[in-house]
């Protein structure tokens, strides 16, 4: 069995593991970037994100449609503004989440982890399909 570890190779730290198995490492991977697409881009969470960014779409012009966000307000709001509307930002705390859900609450984590990376990898074989069919 592979065990994925980041721990020095001082005897103190011998058998400290944060993951028990490579997989629960690719289904964090997955369920983070399934979670992080959820709050950052996906149409179903924009009621979320309307207080911090306004989505504003336009035609270019070769008549294709353009969107892009605005950040709104000041101070904290602006902040979370930044935050949500960039895959990057959101992706570092959203897998920080994950993660420490998946150590302290195994039962719920292990659940939560399946779920996202079941949806992620559902969302990248759409996106071939999708690419296969144009």
């Amino acid at each position: 069995m592979v065990k994925i570890l980041f721990h020095s190779y001082h005897e103190e730290w011998k058998g400290v593991f944060i993951f028990e198995h490579w997989y629960w490492f690719i289904l964090l991977g997955l369920a983070s970037f399934r979670l992080t697409r959820l709050i950052v881009s996906d149409k179903i969470t924009y009621f979320l994100r309307r207080p911090f960014v306004e989505e504003v779409e336009e035609v270019d012009e070769n008549g294709e449609m353009e969107s892009y966000l605005i950040i709104k307000g000041k101070g904290i709001r602006a902040w979370i503004g930044e935050l949500i509307s960039c895959h990057w930002c959101t992706g570092v705390w959203v897998t920080t989440g994950l993660f420490f859900l998946y150590k302290f609450y195994p039962f719920l984590g292990e659940s939560v982890l399946v779920i996202f990376a079941a949806a992620g990898v559902a969302g990248i074989v759409e996106s071939f399909v999708n690419r296969s069919n144009m």
